[in-house]
């Protein structure tokens, strides 16, 4: 089993960055594959990226070239580095772990998640 607390998020305007961390104690992620969800106010919860066993990565079409899922299995962590920030990516994030996920883009194939960070982006 596998506990996970993200860090990170904040307030920022357009344009601006942050970098999501989550940190994994309990397990190392290296077995995990590591995944990251968000959720805005009244909207269901959505696949943001994903991040494989052998470093594979995947993307929601709304965040790619903008954010870049990593890992650091040595620090039993996952990053999320979130560029060009734009007001619909507010929402809270949440960090996933599974080890058996075989469809990243499914919250239901994730059997660990963190308690999320919020992340507000001002126009």
């Amino acid at each position: 089993q596998v506990q996970l607390v993200e860090s990170g998020g904040g307030l920022v305007q357009a344009g601006g960055s942050l970098r999501l961390s989550c940190a994994a104690s309990g397990r190392t992620v290296s077995v995990y594959r590591m995944a990251w969800f968000r959720q805005a106010p009244g909207k269901e919860r959505e696949f943001v990226a994903a991040i494989s066993l052998n470093g594979g990565t995947y993307y929601a079409d709304s965040v790619k070239g903008r954010f870049t899922i990593s890992r650091d299995n040595a620090k039993n962590t996952a990053y999320l580095q979130l560029n060009s920030l734009k007001p619909e990516d507010t929402a809270v994030y949440y960090c996933a772990a599974s080890r058996y996920a075989t469809n990243y883009r499914l919250a239901g194939q994730y059997d660990y998640w963190g308690q999320g960070t919020q992340v507000t982006v001002s126009s």
